[in-house]
């Protein structure tokens, strides 16, 4: 026997059903999101504290340490790679950005690999073994720092070197690698606690952004459009062309009579002053009304907030069913800013945030209200 809700209607209840079958999915998929993120975070703060190095881990390297100098992480498969054209570097900082995406191994316009080795970072310098011979960047001479946001290349400017050089590595070892390169040249400043602190604000902000569990929807929650095709942007469409047809059909002069009726009870002109009864003495016809003008939605789609692309003002507590006629990003109710619409199409609450829309292309643009 099918399931039925107090008011015995089946169709309600298999509507519950799949929408707490999509709300769960949803909730899944973004706080999988966030815990991946919190665990890098946690990872992060915990080797801030006890990456300190070792001068016995630099055994066995073609390499001389100083005497106060401490090795901190060797990436066994590295390239030389230098920048052909000169090229202002920005200054070495201390920012801990999060990755934007996965890092492909390919090599920036404008940058050749010279050769291959090993790269080695210590409490002093980055260092580079390799087969045509040794190259150094010592902290204390280094006046430019770059991580390529897209490839797994590391670029350096020192003081006695006119071009700009650096590493190629394993797109898997360069987030790790550029960290503790980060912690190196925090050190080298006596900054290592700046970066810990950066740490912990980062880890409270994301907590912040956790997502909460779904409410369960009822079937006394359903509405009587999710029995239409399409739902509610169907039902509002229907009832749009509702109106629409007949005032068209009213403006051509069509008349749903017939035509044959129509030239029956149309009165007989009167010779005398050459005009109609149906126009009158004046002989002007009657004024016809304008077709209504198209609803602005600057191309958004149909939606009975009248949340459009065109302009007006932010929208920054939506109404709670925006998701049934806008895509919404996962975990889209865990935004803390106004509406917007990403690259792919979605729309997200993180409108304002530098991190709105990091995983789907970038804000494309603001939806108004």
């Amino acid at each position: 026997m099918a399931r039925t809700d107090s008011t015995g209607s089946t169709w309600r209840y298999r509507w519950a059903r799949r929408q707490n079958e999509r709300r769960l999915r949803t909730f899944r998929s973004a706080e999988g999101d966030w815990r991946r993120r919190d665990d890098d975070l946690r990872r992060l703060r915990t080797l801030a504290e006890q990456c300190q190095g070792s001068a016995t881990a630099g055994g066995g390297l073609p390499l001389e340490l100083h005497a106060d100098e401490v090795v901190l992480r060797v990436v066994p498969a590295a390239q030389l790679v230098e920048v052909r054209h000169n090229a202002v570097l920005p200054a070495p900082d201390l920012t801990v950005a999060p990755p934007i995406g996965r890092l492909r191994p390919r090599l920036p316009e404008g940058v050749r690999a010279t050769d291959a080795g090993m790269a080695v970072i210590t409490s002093r310098r980055l260092v580079l073994l390799g087969g045509r011979g040794r190259r150094d960047w010592a902290y204390a001479r280094m006046t430019g720092l770059a991580h390529d946001p897209h490839a797994p290349v590391t670029l350096i400017q020192v003081l006695d070197r006119r071009r700009g050089s650096g590493v190629l590595l394993p797109p898997d070892a360069a987030p790790d690698f550029r960290f503790v390169l980060t912690l190196a040249f925090a050190d080298a400043i006596e900054q290592r606690a700046t970066v810990i602190a950066q740490l912990d604000e980062l880890i409270a902000e994301h907590a912040r952004l956790r997502p909460s569990r779904p409410g369960i929807a009822t079937p006394g929650q359903a509405r009587l459009s999710a029995l239409i095709p399409g739902g509610r942007r169907t039902a509002v469409v229907a009832a749009a062309l509702a109106v629409m047809v007949p005032v068209a059909l009213a403006n051509s002069g069509a008349d749903p009579a017939g035509t044959d009726t129509a030239v029956a009870a149309t009165p007989a002109p009167v010779a005398a002053t050459g005009t109609s009864t149906a126009t009158g003495a004046s002989g002007s016809s009657a004024p016809r009304r304008d077709a209504p003008t198209p609803e602005r939605r600057c191309g958004a789609p149909v939606n009975p907030m009248g949340y459009d692309f065109c302009g007006g003002e932010r929208i920054r507590e939506p109404a709670r069913d925006v998701c049934e006629h806008f895509d919404c990003v996962p975990g889209f109710w865990n935004g803390r800013g106004y509406l917007v619409q990403c690259e792919d199409g979605k729309v997200s609450l993180a409108g304002g945030s530098p991190r709105a829309c990091g995983t789907h292309g970038g804000v494309r643009r603001t939806v108004w209200g």
